[in-house]
C-alpha cells in the first residue's frame, strides 16, 4: 500500500502532476500547491494496534512511505491529559517529541522520502521549529541540508539547528522574506526542498496527530479540535486524518476545527469573517506568537476550505492574551513556547464551547505543539 513508485504530486489549482523524483515543491506550470495522488490509506485494525509499539509507524498501513530504518526516533504517540481546571478539554502534549515540536511528525515522512530517493542534499525554511526538525532528521539520514530562518528567530532554535549539523541561513526582514530567499535557493536542480508547506508528505505525518487522538479515546473523537494556524500544517494534517478516518467509516461525522491565530498577524482570521476563499492581505503588526505569524499562508484557500468543511471558525487572540495562558500554563506544570499557549488562550477567552460531554471524553482537545525550552519567554 505505501510504495512511493505508485504516487505522484498533483496541482491543486491546474492538476498537473509531478514525479516523486522530479523533486518539484510546486507546479511546475502555474506554481499551484501540490498533494499527493495514488495513494490509499487503511486504518490498520484494532488488534493489530494493540500488539504495535508507540509511534508513527504503528499506522504503517495509513501512511505513504514504511518505517526508515535508522531514521525514525519513535516520534508520535504523545500524551493526552487534561486540561488545568477545564475537565471538558484535553491537551495533546506534542512538545514531548525528539526534537521538542510537533513538526517531527512530518519531518521524519520528508526525511524517509529523501532516503529512499537518494537525495544527497536537502533544504528548509521555518521560524524555527520545522527547520530544526527537518535538520534533526537530515542528520539522522546522513544528508546535508539547508535551512532559511528569519534573522529574528530565537538564539535557541538557531543553536539547534546548528548543533544537528545544518548549515544556517538568516534572512533579515519578514518571515515572507525567508520564505522568498528558500524558493530561489529551491529552485536549484537537484535540491529537495523538505517544506513543510509545500510537500504533502508532510501532512501525511501530522495526520497522525488525529489517529493517535482516536486510538487514545477508543475509536471516537472529540466535538472540537483547537488548532494553531500560520502556515496550517497541523490544521490540514488534522484535517486530512480526520477526512480518512470518515471514509473508512471509523468514526460518524469531522469534528469541529476552531483555528486560532495571532490578532497582530491574521490574514486567515480576517479572510473567514468576510467570507472569502483567499487569505486577506494584510499589514503584519508583529506578535509573540512567531510560530504562527504567517501573512501570506500558501495552502490558505486549503486551510480555509477546511475549516469551513467542519463546520469550524477561525479566531485569534492578542498578544496580552497569550501572556496570560502561557503563564498560566506553566503554574500548571506545562511549558511551551508562547505559541503554543494561543490554543489555551482561545479557550480561556470562551471563544470555543468546552461543555464537558456526558460520556467524560473531552469535547474539546487542543495541542501543546513546542517546548518553552526552544524560545525566548514573553517578557
Amino acid at each position: 500500500m505505501n510504495n512511493p513508485e505508485t504516487m505522484a504530486l498533483r496541482c491543486a489549482a491546474c492538476g498537473r502532476t509531478h514525479a516523486l523524483d522530479e523533486l518539484a515543491w510546486r507546479c511546475a506550470d502555474c506554481h499551484g500547491v501540490l498533494d499527493l495522488t495514488g495513494f490509499t490509506p487503511v486504518m490498520p485494525k484494532a488488534a493489530d494496534l494493540a500488539t504495535r509499539r508507540p509511534g508513527l509507524w504503528r499506522y504503517a498501513e495509513a501512511l505513504p512511505i514504511a518505517e526508515p530504518p535508522g531514521i525514525t526516533m519513535g516520534e508520535g504517540m504523545t500524551p493526552l491529559v487534561t486540561a488545568p481546571g477545564q475537565p471538558g478539554v484535553g491537551l495533546k502534549i506534542d512538545y514531548l517529541m525528539p526534537t521538542g515540536s510537533f513538526k517531527d511528525r512530518g519531518a521524519v515522512m520528508l526525511a524517509a522520502l529523501a532516503a529512499r530517493l537518494g537525495v544527497t542534499r536537502l533544504m528548509a525554511d521555518s521560524s524555527g521549529n520545522a527547520g530544526t526538525s527537518v535538520a534533526a532528521y537530515a542528520a539522522r539520514a546522513g544528508i546535508a541540508c539547508d535551512v532559511y530562518v528569519p534573522e529574528s528567530t530565537s538564539a535557541g532554535k538557531v543553536a539547534q539547528l546548528r548543533a544537528y549539523g545544518a548549515t544556517v541561513h538568516q534572512i533579515p526582514g519578514t518571515r515572507e522574506d525567508t520564505a522568498h530567499a528558500a524558493a530561489r535557493a529551491a529552485d536549484e536542480p537537484g535540491v529537495f526542498y523538505a517544506s513543510h508547506v509545500y510537500h504533502p508528505f508532510f501532512l501525511h505525518g501530522t495526520k497522525t496527530y488525529v489517529l493517535e487522538l482516536w486510538e487514545q479515546l477508543e475509536g471516537r473523537l472529540p466535538d472540537t479540535l483547537v488548532l494553531p494556524v500560520g502556515n496550517g500544517t497541523l490544521v490540514l494534517g488534522a484535517y486530512l486524518g480526520c477526512a480518512e478516518l470518515l471514509d473508512q467509516g471509523l468514526i460518524d461525522r469531522l469534528p469541529r476545527i476552531v483555528a486560532v491565530q495571532a490578532s497582530g498577524c491574521a490574514p486567515l482570521a480576517t479572510a473567514f469573517a468576510d467570507g472569502r476563499p483567499e487569505p486577506a492581505d494584510i499589514t503584519t503588526h508583529g506578535t509573540v506568537a512567531e510560530g504562527i505569524a504567517i501573512a501570506a499562508p500558501a495552502r490558505g484557500r486549503q486551510i480555509l476550505a477546511a475549516v469551513r468543511a467542519t463546520g469550524g471558525i477561525i479566531v485569534t487572540v492578542t498578544d496580552e492574551q497569550v501572556h496570560a495562558a502561557h503563564a498560566a500554563l506553566a503554574r500548571s506544570g506545562l511549558y511551551v513556547e508562547p505559541t503554543s499557549a494561543v490554543c489555551w488562550a482561545a479557550i480561556r477567552a470562551d471563544l470555543v464551547d468546552t461543555t464537558p460531554r456526558p460520556d467524560g471524553l473531552p469535547a474539546v482537545v487542543a495541542p501543546l505543539c513546542g517546548s518553552g525550552l526552544k524560545s525566548k519567554p514573553p517578557a
